[in-house]
């Protein structure tokens, strides 16, 4: 059994929310359809020629790319250029292209936490913030027979975090009272009749992105027909996700074994380099693709050193006089994506049994060569 399109995308999406984006970014479906089975996903950073060859050469049905294809309302669609070839091109194969761009940056085990991992980064703070749950106060009446499932399946759904505390809930027993009308099939009790019924007032936390997944895990475990529960609006906020990441390092090194790192880490032949190779680093920050503006925020971080794309000469300049090092290993860094992704697709839809297949995109797409 093949996954249909939505599906594919529904996992993707559990990895990268779309919600994460920043505003205006150029996300989501932008070429095809998702309404059709898929046999073959093919994972890639950009979306060039040579990718699109290699998706009809095994036979993929939709291509996943961190990189958009379409980043301006199209005027017209010249089949004589070349963005309108290759648009034709996947029109003609049927090939549905799928854009998750900063919101694969921004997600907690995306794109910045993966390039931290490989530079031996511990990131603990974003660069700048992006989104913040909103947490709500869930209250829900449950009997006092089926208290335990109801709890079970609420917490499990994802309720109940304060800080690195999980399962965390405030449980208070009680009697509630109804009285069943006509047309009802009441759980407890019978129409016509008030009924006292031993319950439990079960409190918890919720975030705003995971509202909808908790309120109906809820619903599903709770065995009344009319369910009495409160939602309210809460002053604290919940986690923050943003841009890049900062974070010490295992052990201090110099900024030439952490250049050495990085080249390993994010498999690139060449690095650009801002400041005294001998400077010694202990905390760093990285982030990927074009991030030099976001050099004070480092600094601010308490980086000795930032990792990221297309930093310009007055940037270095900048950053040079201000003290802070900088490393950068190209915006094609960010390749590293591929292969992640790949595993967690292969991962979501092995565990669903759906015989799916996922490829990664083997060919370079850097633009530039290095002579």
């Amino acid at each position: 059994m093949y996954a249909k399109g939505q599906t594919v995308i529904q996992y993707m999406e559990q990895l990268a929310p779309k919600y994460l984006a920043v505003p205006d970014d150029k996300i989501g479906l932008q070429l095809g359809t998702l309404q059709k089975e898929i046999k073959h996903v093919l994972i890639t950073l950009d979306v060039t020629e040579a990718v699109v060859d290699e998706a009809i050469a095994c036979q993929a049905d939709l291509i996943i790319a961190h990189h958009a294809i379409i980043f301006r309302p199209l005027a017209q669609l010249q089949t004589d250029t070349p963005a309108g070839k290759l648009y034709e091109k996947l029109i003609k194969h049927d090939i549905a292209v799928y854009i998750s761009h900063t919101n694969l940056d921004v997600a907690e085990g995306g794109i910045n936490n993966w390039m931290a991992e490989a530079l031996g980064i511990e990131a603990s703070d974003s660069l700048e913030d992006v989104h913040t749950d909103e947490l709500y106060k869930l209250a829900v009446f449950v009997p006092k027979s089926h208290h335990e499932q109801v709890l079970h399946a609420t917490l499990q759904a994802g309720a109940g975090w304060i800080g690195n505390y999980s399962h965390c809930s405030f449980n208070v027993e009680g009697f509630g009272t109804f009285v069943p009308q006509e047309g009802t099939t009441p759980f407890i009790g019978k129409q016509g009749q008030l009924e006292r019924v031993e319950e439990v007032r079960m409190e918890t936390i919720v975030p705003s992105s995971i509202r909808a997944k908790v309120i109906q895990a809820m619903l599903k475990a709770h065995p009344y027909e009319e369910v009495a529960y409160d939602l309210y609006a809460m002053d604290l906020k919940g986690r923050t996700l943003g841009l890049g990441r900062t974070g010490r390092l295992t052990e201090p090194v110099t900024l030439r074994e952490f250049v050495t790192r990085v080249k390993n880490g994010l498999d690139v032949p060449n690095v650009r380099v801002v400041g005294d190779l001998e400077r010694p680093i202990r905390k760093a920050a990285v982030l990927g693709g074009s991030g030099g503006r976001y050099w004070k925020k480092a600094q601010f971080r308490g980086a000795d050193v930032l990792v990221t794309g297309d930093i310009d000469f007055h940037t270095a300049q900048d950053a040079l006089a201000a003290g802070i090092t900088l490393i950068d290993p190209g915006h094609h860094a960010e390749k590293i994506m591929k292969k992640k992704v790949a595993e967690w697709m292969k991962s979501k839809l092995q565990e669903n049994r759906y015989d799916t297949e996922v490829h990664v995109f083997s060919a370079d797409t850097e633009p530039f060569q290095f002579m």
